[in-house]
């Protein structure tokens, strides 16, 4: 009899846990849902770009026309 009555509770204790659970996930994503265009942490894992799409070079700095080196003699 004991027995049945610990399983008894632990089954009302899983489902009131799934209950709590379930009602706290409908709450966060109805914040969520409320303003999904704001950061939750601004300034963590972003970078802003002065400029959207600048690459930086890989190569050495110059006016860019073919046959100059490094020191910008022309060969």
């Amino acid at each position: 009899m004991e027995t049945v009555v610990a399983v008894a509770v632990l089954i009302v204790a899983i489902i009131a846990g799934v209950f709590l659970i379930h009602r706290l996930n409908t709450q966060h994503a109805e914040r969520i849902g409320a303003f999904h265009y704001s950061d939750a942490l601004p300034g963590i894992g972003r970078r802003h770009r002065k400029r959207p799409g600048a690459a930086a070079s890989g190569g050495p700095p110059g006016d860019g026309t073919p046959g100059e080196d490094r020191e910008g003699d022309r060969r």
